[in-house]
Parts: structure tokens; C-alpha cells; sequence
């Protein structure tokens, strides 16, 4: 690396068991005149995954660092990884970094910190790559029985393995699906179909043992205005799916307005997906998804009884929810397989006093603006295979009240970032590994 060029560097993702590691030593063995540098970044009081690197070269670790016979290196974290990154690029010559990001996490924020840091002035990000436990994603969102349900930080707080495994795979300019020789081949197809609905574009590729093409991994693949597949959803549809001002005519309108807007059955070129991102998948496996949308807000308890509960059909939804009772609260809403929850984002453009409006508006003309309701609506978008699309949509339809109306939201949060679980998995009948205590050797 000549002075004054950028490293480009590769942060891998994947949950714990994935296969990050296995893919870690295959790389390390098959760098070839490539003089790589890995950064492990994982939680716990010992970090297994530098461990295990470690094993398989040929000098062990010392203060931290692995030097391997072929001129790669490999580093654990020691200090915070904006310190350990810059100091990595002043004090050793490497032609590529890759960075593992924990088994919790997902790989973007830690792309944005070589974005946004000082340490862009050394690096430029050549990809985001997630490894899949393909078993796994097959039994999450497939209807099986997933050996575990929930991922477990060091500091033994959990959040959804669902939903972990949808933002990583959301993050991703690659996708390994490893373990395919786990799943069936139906099977296998129809965890990549689901991918390529939730991250139209990405590069997929499927493997038995981490034993990706080196050149792949390491290609320039980053694209930081790549759809993810519920908002590409979101921006290709037209219209404000309803809004009279008559609560009566509801049904009848937006009925209408999913027939003009590609929601209804009628006409299957008219829906609101992409056919030409996921062709196959549709075609043959379902994998479908649809938008609604309506200018009218939800009651509480049954916008929560429908969003908590949907049907196994659906893998992926997310959006926006107008609310009755917390009217001047813009909520977002997001599911995971079986995990679902409700945060406050902050207040509707339309809450804010009007010159605050204006200057918004003149900001953003592409805003969404109805006379009436301003910028309130509820917009949520739905992923999956073999979706009821007009069953969701009626069981939705069946909770709109009247702008205005008289309504309890008191379960809602209201002040920004918090938000509220209308679904969790349990953690029946099964061991949760952490950070630091699960081993991925052998895949």
C-alpha cells in the first residue's frame, strides 16, 4: 500500500454460528500475494473468535496480534475500534483490512465508522458481507423449530435473533448462506429468495464451509444507496392509499385505491413489488410484498392485536403508524419473523408549529402532504411468502377510526427512541450462547 492511498476494508457479519470465523481462517490461507490484515471484533471477557484464528497460524498471539508466515496479520480489539483502526493503519503495512463485527450486531454501523471518523481518512469501504447460518434462517422464517430464538449480549441483555438476522442480511452488499448442506435444496432456495426480497441487488452466494472466493470477498461491492427491499417497496408506489375525509367511505376507498395503486388481486403486473429485483422468487417460491397505506389513524389495542400477531407468511414488515390517541406521535413499526415492536420516532411533521412545517416542506417538496392530515399516515410494508394480502389489509382496515377520535394509547410511548414489544419470542427450551462462550470452529 503506497503512502496516501486509502485500505479498502470489508466488515463481515453474521450471527454467532454462522460461520464468520471458518470463513476467517479460509481467508487468511487463501489471502495469496494479498498481505491482509483481521480485525476480530467481538464482546466477552475472552474473545474466542482470536482464539481460534489463532490456531491455525503459525505464531501465536502476542499484545494482540497474530503475524502469519504469509504477511497477513491478524489483530483482537483491544481498545475501541476507531483507536484500534487508525493505529493499525500507522503501525503496519497491509493491503486490506476486514473487520468482524460481533455476533450481535450488524455490519453497517460498523461500516459508518469508516465513514464518518478520522478513520476515513485512511480507509474506504469496499463491502458489507453477512454470513447466514442457512439452517437457521430456513427454521426462523420458514416455520420450523430454530434451536434458538434469541441472541444474547455480554452484558446479558437479548434482543430478537430475528431480527438480528433480517439487519444483517438488510446491511449486506454480500451474502454468504452457509451451511447449505444443511437445508434441502428447497430449502435453500427458498432462504436465498427470501435474501434477495429483503436486499434486492446483493451479491448471494451459497457454500457448505465458509470457503467463499477470495477475490469476491474482497471486491469492491459497497453501495451505499443500495435498496433494502422494504423501503425500495415504499418509493416505488404512487398515491396516499386513501384519506377521505368521510371515515364511512374508508373501506370502499381504499379498496379503490389498492386497485389503482397495485395492492389488489385483480391484476398481478400491478403489484406493489419489484418483479424485475426478484422474478424467481415470486414466480416460484411467493416470496411477494405489498404496501398499505391509509390517511386514517389506527385504534391502539387493535392496531396492536393485528401487528403483534401476524401470520407466519409474513417475514418482514415496517413502516409508519398514525395512531388514535397519540395523534402528534409519528411511530414506526418493525417484524421479524416473531418479534415485532413499536417505537416513537418523534412528532409528525404536521405536530410542529407551522413555520417549522413550512421550512420542512420547503426542504423536502418530496414529502408526502395531504390538506387535511399533513404528513400523518399509516404506511407499513410486508414481505413474505404466500401472503393473505387483502386478509392483512381488512384486519387492518377493521381497527381505523376517525381522525381525532377518542382513544387510550397509553401502552405507546411517546418520547423519541422508545418504543414498546408487541411480539417476543420466548426463551423456552433452549441454551442462548453469548459473545463470548459460543465457538464457531468447524463451519
Amino acid at each position: 500500500m503506497n503512502a496516501g492511498e486509502t485500505i479498502p476494508v470489508t466488515v463481515l457479519g453474521g450471527s454467532l454460528g454462522a460461520g464468520k470465523t471458518t470463513l476467517l481462517n479460509h481467508l487468511l490461507t487463501h489471502a495469496g500475494d494479498r498481505d491482509i490484515a483481521v480485525l476480530v471484533n467481538d464482546m466477552g471477557s475472552v474473545n474466542v473468535d482470536a482464539e481460534l484464528v489463532a490456531e491455525e497460524s503459525d505464531l501465536a498471539v502476542g499484545n494482540g496480534v497474530t503475524e502469519l508466515s504469509n504477511g497477513c496479520i491478524c489483530c483482537e480489539l483491544q481498545d475501541d475500534l476507531e483507536t484500534a483502526v487508525v493505529r493499525l493503519a500507522r503501525e503496519r503495512s497491509f493491503d486490506h483490512l476486514v473487520v468482524e463485527a460481533s455476533g450481535v450486531s450488524e455490519p453497517g454501523p460498523v461500516a459508518r465508522l469508516f465513514v464518518t471518523s478520522r478513520a476515513a481518512a485512511r480507509y474506504d469501504v469496499a463491502g458489507l458481507a453477512t454470513v447466514v447460518d442457512s439452517r437457521l434462517f430456513a427454521d426462523t422464517f420458514g416455520g420450523g423449530d430454530p434451536d434458538r430464538t434469541v441472541a444474547e449480549e455480554g452484558d446479558g441483555s437479548v434482543r430478537p435473533l430475528s431480527d438480528l438476522l433480517v439487519e444483517q442480511v438488510e446491511s449486506a452488499d454480500l451474502v454468504v448462506l452457509n451451511k447449505r448442506d444443511l437445508v434441502s435444496d428447497a430449502e435453500l432456495a427458498a432462504v436465498r429468495d427470501a435474501v434477495e426480497a429483503l436486499r434486492p441487488g446483493a451479491t448471494v452466494v451459497e457454500t457448505a464451509h465458509g470457503d467463499v472466493d477470495v477475490d469476491l470477498l474482497l471486491s469492491d461491492l459497497h453501495d451505499p444507496d443500495a435498496p433494502v427491499g422494504w423501503r425500495a417497496a415504499l418509493e416505488d408506489g404512487t398515491g396516499d392509499g386513501g384519506g377521505e375525509d368521510d371515515h364511512a367511505e374508508h373501506a370502499d376507498a381504499d379498496r379503490d385505491d389498492r386497485d389503482d395503486h397495485g395492492h389488489g388481486h385483480s391484476d398481478h403486473s400491478d403489484h406493489d413489488h419489484d418483479h424485475d429485483e426478484t422474478p424467481h422468487a415470486e414466480a416460484t417460491y411467493g416470496v411477494t410484498s405489498f404496501v398499505y397505506r391509509r390517511r386514517a389513524p389506527l385504534d391502539p389495542d387493535g392496531a396492536a392485536a393485528v401487528l403483534g400477531d401476524l401470520p407466519d407468511s409474513v417475514v418482514r414488515a415496517k413502516g409508519s403508524l398514525w395512531v388514535a390517541g397519540a395523534e402528534d406521535v409519528h411511530y414506526t413499526y418493525s417484524q421479524a419473523g416473531p418479534s415485532a415492536y413499536v417505537a416513537a420516532a418523534g412528532p409528525w411533521v404536521a405536530s410542529r408549529p407551522e413555520f417549522e412545517q413550512d421550512t420542512y416542506r420547503r426542504n423536502h417538496p418530496e414529502l408526502d402532504w395531504h390538506d387535511d392530515h399533513g404528513d400523518r399516515r399509516t404506511e407499513l410494508v410486508f414481505i413474505g411468502r404466500g401472503m393473505d394480502e387483502a386478509a392483512l389489509a381488512a384486519a387492518l382496515d377493521a381497527h381505523l377510526l376517525d381522525p381525532g377520535a377518542s382513544a387510550d394509547a397509553g401502552d405507546y410511548p411517546t418520547e423519541p427512541g422508545a418504543e414498546v414489544a408487541l411480539a417476543e419470542p420466548t426463551r423456552e427450551r433452549e441454551s442462548v450462547p453469548t459473545a463470548g462462550a459460543a465457538s464457531e470452529s468447524g463451519r
